[in-house]
């Protein structure tokens, strides 16, 4: 039996090694896209949070702001002398509150923007 050596072309070797070259350099592409893209989730994610936890204090905030609104109201209307003075604390609390419902919706209006960038 004769045995014949089998040998692998030049240029076979050359195109595989180039190929696995090639290949790794594309893998490695792919891991660091994959990386940056997992790192920008990361990133807004965090923006999101941080957001919606300052949405959530501003509006704690808000509230605790109206409410006192409200009761100082009650509390003046009630010790009102006459109708007329019950019309005019009224007539002041509901231009304050309007005015104060406005710049509140320029706060959520800020941080809805905050958010989107």
């Amino acid at each position: 039996m004769s045995t014949q050596s089998f040998e692998i072309p030049a240029e076979f070797r050359e195109f595989a090694d180039k190929s696995v070259d090639q290949a790794r350099n594309a893998f490695g592409t792919f891991l660091n896209g994959a990386v940056k893209t997992s790192e920008q989730l990361r990133n807004s994610a965090t923006t999101v949070q941080s957001t919606l936890n300052a949405a959530v204090l501003k509006s704690l905030d808000h509230t605790k702001t109206n409410a006192d609104a409200a009761f100082d109201y009650v509390q003046r209307v009630v010790r009102a002398k006459d109708p007329r003075e019950a019309f005019e604390i009224q007539s002041e609390f509901l231009k304050t509150q309007f005015a104060a419902f406005q710049a509140q919706a320029k706060e959520y209006g800020a941080l809805a923007q905050s958010a989107a960038r």
